[in-house]
This record gives C-alpha cells, sequence and structure tokens, in this order.
C-alpha cells in the first residue's frame, strides 16, 4: 500500500552530474538499474551503460548523450527506492533536463517517450549553436539583481543572460562566448568571488534556443501525457500543471527561459516541505538546497550506503 508523505519532495538532478562510473554500486545490489539503461539503449540504438561504465568522458558530456544517460539514472534510483518502500514524497521537481525526469517519475510522461524526447531534445540544443559560438558560467557571491545588471551591460548586440538561480549567491549565465566571457570579466569587477566557465558543448536556457524550443514543441505535442501522481512543479514558472497542453508549453519555455530553482525549492519549503531527498547521480542539489531551505533535512540518493540513510529517516 504506497503511503505518500506530505511533507517531503523527491527531485531530480539534470546535466552537470554526471559521471563515468555513476549507479555502479546500485547496479550491483539492484537489477532494475541495468534493466533501465537496458531499455533507454534499446530505444535509442547505443550502448548507455557501457557509456557510463567505461566513458569517455567526453563523450558522456555531450548533451545528446547526457540528456539520455541522466534521464535514465534518476528513473533508475527512484525505482530502486520504489522496490525497498511504499513511502512515496508528495512533491517532486526537477533542475532542468531533471524535470523530465520527474514526469517518468510522477506517472505524467512513460520512459520510453521520454527517452526518445530527451535524446531529440538534447540533439536540437547541439544542433542551434554551433561548436564554440556558446557558453555557459556560473558567478558565485553576487546577488541575482547584480548578476542581472553584469549580463545586460555586457551582451551588446549578442546573447548573455542569467538563466539557473540556483542558490543564494550562485547564478548560471549563458548565451554566445564572447559576451559570457566579458561579463564574467565584469562579475569579478563587480566583487564576485568567483567566475567559473562550465563544461558544457550548449548554452541552456537563452534565447539562443528559442528555435530549438519550436523544434521541441512540435515533438511534445506527439507525447501522451497523463496528470500527474504526485504535485510536481516546473522549472519555469514555479507552479504545477495537470493540463497536458500546459505542461508542453512549461517543457518548451524552459528551453529558453530560466531555471529558477531557488523559488521552486522555497515554494514547497512554504507548502510544509521538511524533508528533500535528491534521487540520482551526484550531490548537486542536496548543497544547493541546504543552502535554500535551511531548517529543512536534507539527503541524497546516488549508491547503497546513501540509500539505506535516507530508508533510514524518513517515514
Amino acid at each position: 500500500m504506497k503511503q505518500q508523505n506530505y511533507n517531503l519532495a523527491f527531485v531530480f538532478p539534470g546535466q552537470g552530474s554526471q559521471s563515468v562510473g555513476m549507479l555502479s554500486d546500485l547496479a550491483e545490489s539492484f537489477p532494475i538499474v541495468r534493466q533501465t539503461f537496458s531499455e533507454a539503449s534499446d530505444i535509442l540504438g547505443r550502448d548507455l551503460w557501457q557509456l557510463i561504465s567505461e566513458g569517455p568522458v567526453e563523450a558522456l558530456n555531450q548533451t545528446e548523450n547526457t540528456q539520455p544517460a541522466m534521464l535514465a539514472a534518476g528513473v533508475a534510483t527512484w525505482e530502486v527506492w520504489c522496490s525497498k518502500t511504499d513511502v512515496r514524497p508528495s512533491w517532486m521537481a526537477g533542475h532542468s533536463l531533471g524535470e523530465y525526469t520527474a514526469l517518468v517519475c510522477c506517472g505524467t510522461m512513460r520512459f520510453t517517450d521520454a527517452v526518445q524526447l530527451v535524446a531529440e531534445r538534447g540533439r536540437l540544443m547541439q544542433e542551434a549553436v554551433p561548436p564554440g559560438d556558446g557558453a555557459m558560467a556560473a558567478i558565485l557571491g553576487l546577488e541575482d539583481h547584480q548578476v542581472v545588471k553584469v549580463c545586460t551591460d555586457a551582451a551588446g548586440d549578442e546573447v548573455v543572460a542569467a538563466v539557473n538561480f540556483n542558490a543564494p549567491g550562485q547564478v548560471v549565465i549563458a548565451g554566445n562566448t564572447a559576451p559570457v566571457e566579458r561579463a564574467m570579466q565584469a562579475a569579478k569587477a563587480a566583487g564576485a568571488k568567483r567566475a567559473v566557465k562550465l563544461p558544457v558543448s550548449v548554452p541552456s536556457h537563452c534565447q539562443l534556443m528559442q528555435n530549438a524550443a519550436e523544434k521541441l514543441a512540435a515533438k511534445l505535442q506527439q507525447i501522451p501525457l497523463q496528470i500527474p501522481e504526485m504535485t510536481l512543479i516546473h522549472n519555469v514558472d514555479v507552479a504545477s500543471h495537470s493540463a497536458p497542453e500546459v505542461i508542453c508549453n512549461a517543457l518548451k519555455e524552459q528551453l529558453f527561459k530560466p531555471v529558477r530553482w531557488v523559488d521552486g525549492i522555497k515554494f514547497m519549503e512554504d507548502q510544509g516541505v521538511t524533508q528533500f531527498v535528491e534521487c540520482g547521480p551526484g550531490k548537486v542539489l542536496l548543497g544547493l538546497n541546504r543552502r535554500i531551505a535551511r531548517s529543512a533535512e536534507h539527503f541524497a540518493i546516488f549508491d547503497v550506503d546513501s540509500l539505506n540513510n535516507v530508508l533510514e529517516h524518513i517515514e
């Protein structure tokens, strides 16, 4: 008998949390991990498990590979959780690509459809901006409004914008390479502790992705969607939706509009969430969430020990 915990939220990581060897520990104990990757590999016609197990890291970091690999990893981790307990969260969210993982895990989108969709999403994003023409960077230690101003001043006739509001004092910017680099220098001059270029192959969540978003929208309309079993908070508008056309629009806009992660976590905390669990490889969201919702408990599931720790603390 499934038990919904109204104070519990599961959140799913996106690109940037991938690593060669991820989930190897869970896969040794839970066959569902390899089965999930096998299903995704069959759909795509390439061996995702071999890629995440052996690399090379350069191939794993190509967005058309990263996206289905991270989707499969998040769904596999969720399936492990579901095999161990009847406790289910009442809330879900995913960071950027992780929103698709959340949609699968809350029953809105079929895994097979999501695998094809995120592979296409990755391909369209890669196609939208030639290699080297786009960049992303993390700005640490400035207020949000300062980062927005730095980007506005640095843009000129090109694109650079604040696109991921990840945590207090941590904002990611994206756009054309030259203005991103100008914004990084300006951020340092304005007092930023660090301005670090990110190892990504496309500049996500900025206007350079508008064309990719329009093409993705056509694909989204072909995917059957169900009403979510949990309340899923979307990145783009910090709201939950049940109408398929509204969900599709939120996913379309997510490609070229900012990820409002801070607002989403704060919203769930305001609704009574006291425990947040990151479900999938790495601990990126764990670190961000601790800085956003300081009074809540925060966990991550990425191997057997971390799974057992969460099982001990969640009721």
